[in-house]
């Protein structure tokens, strides 16, 4: 058993124990990454200097992007150094801090899709009454409750680990997490797991039913719409949200709710998951979320050619 004191390092699994690999992966991963990062803050920009944009769902839609960079940076150029350095190592207090932002961005972006899918049934189900719905205050006191609550999970979580104790220093994954962390310790760790399943069900399967929910009541309200060219417009985007949505939440679930033994298949499946949640979900956002929508690009056209002023975006987002 190790006690936790400054000089405890623990050995991160890694994306892959192969060597010819790591090529590879750090070429892959850095341009996943720097595309992630691009995307989401040409998105943030884009919204943020065009007053046309300035409506809720664009102030979601640019939380969500200010969201993803934090989620991705979090662990994906952690993993880039390891892969660079050829070291495996990360601190005790490195690993705490890295677990702590990791589930605040991570349930940040669960909760802000949520409220998306929400702001989408209100606009297509109650038009007439969305303005008064989804005032100014309103939103500003729902992302103000994601981040509160996202926090108190977080550091829940966090503090939870921090009292256990280890018999191992290997991580079985690409970064600091809750099972990987448990796994490898000696300490009883039952009320961890519990909270884990507690907390994580409620974090995760609530807003992931408000989101079908929300979107069954949008598909009705489109099926008894009287143009088959908007039926098949919304559908289109309604069914591109739902894969990015069944994409995260899918591995999400895999992650947390249902538990794998420590055997190396286990963890290379583990680890794939996490990469689709991590990297390859906030990866497809700004592509699935902004680019495939007419504004959006018109904006991002706008922004490229410099066409617009950077004074317009000082007043981020809601123009009732």
């Amino acid at each position: 058993m190790w006690n936790q004191t400054s000089t405890f390092e623990f050995l991160l699994w890694g994306l892959s124990e192969q060597a010819q690999q790591q090529h590879i992966l750090f070429l892959l991963f850095l341009w996943m990454y720097v595309v992630t990062v691009a995307g989401n803050l040409l998105t943030v920009l884009a919204i943020g200097t065009d007053t046309h944009l300035h409506t809720p769902m664009y102030f979601f839609l640019a939380s969500l992007s200010c969201t993803d960079i934090f989620f991705t940076s979090t662990t994906v150029p952690k993993a880039l150094v390891n892969i660079l350095t050829h070291s495996r190592s990360i601190s005790y207090a490195g690993c705490l801090a890295q677990l702590y932002f990791f589930l605040t961005f991570g349930d940040m972006d669960i909760f802000l899709l949520a409220v998306m899918a929400y702001d989408r049934y209100v606009a297509i189900c109650h038009p007439l009454h969305y303005t008064m719905i989804m005032s100014l205050h309103r939103c500003a006191v729902l992302v103000t409750a994601c981040w509160t609550l996202t926090s108190l999970v977080a550091m829940t979580h966090t503090s939870l680990i921090s009292r256990l104790s280890f018999c191992s220093k290997t991580i079985p994954d690409f970064f600091c997490d809750l099972g990987p962390l448990m796994k490898v310790s000696c300490s009883d760790a039952q009320v961890s797991e519990l909270v884990l399943l507690f907390l994580g069900g409620t974090v995760i399967l609530i807003p992931f039913m408000l989101i079908l929910v929300s979107y069954i009541r949008i598909v009705s309200a489109i099926l008894r719409a009287p143009s088959a060219q908007g039926r098949r417009k919304a559908f289109s985007t309604c069914g591109s949200h739902l894969v990015v949505v069944a994409l995260f939440f899918g591995t999400v679930i895999r992650a947390y709710l249902c538990p794998s033994s420590s055997s190396s298949n286990s963890v290379e499946e583990d680890t794939a998951a996490a990469v689709m949640y991590t990297v390859v979900t906030p990866l497809l956002n700004p592509f699935i979320y902004s680019l495939r929508n007419k504004d959006m690009k018109a904006a991002v056209v706008r922004l490229l050619k410099g066409r617009v002023s950077f004074s317009q975006g000082q007043r981020l987002l809601l123009r009732n």
